[in-house]
């Protein structure tokens, strides 16, 4: 069905209008390729995502975890909670 040969005329063209409305997003030309587009919002995941991947990693064996300061945010998941 994504087969740009065989999907329908219009899946097609919606697919194109899309591609173009991400284009414009992210740069004022349009992207050279499927390929290119990929790679340029992939890199922009990684950059985005690299901090929480950071800080997902378990800390070193033989150190003492840290603990967050009384009234500092508590994240878990990727996702911040305040303590009462």
């Amino acid at each position: 069905m994504y087969d740009p040969l065989l999907m329908p005329a219009p899946l097609l063209q919606a697919h194109e209008q899309l591609d173009r409305a991400v284009d414009r997003c992210y740069r004022p030309e349009p992207f050279p390729s499927d390929r290119h587009r990929v790679e340029y919002l992939f890199a922009l995941y990684e950059q985005l995502t690299a901090p929480l991947v950071a800080a997902a990693k378990p800390a070193r064996k033989g150190r003492k975890p840290q603990t967050a300061a009384k009234g500092a945010p508590e994240i878990r998941g990727g996702l911040q909670y305040q303590s009462d």
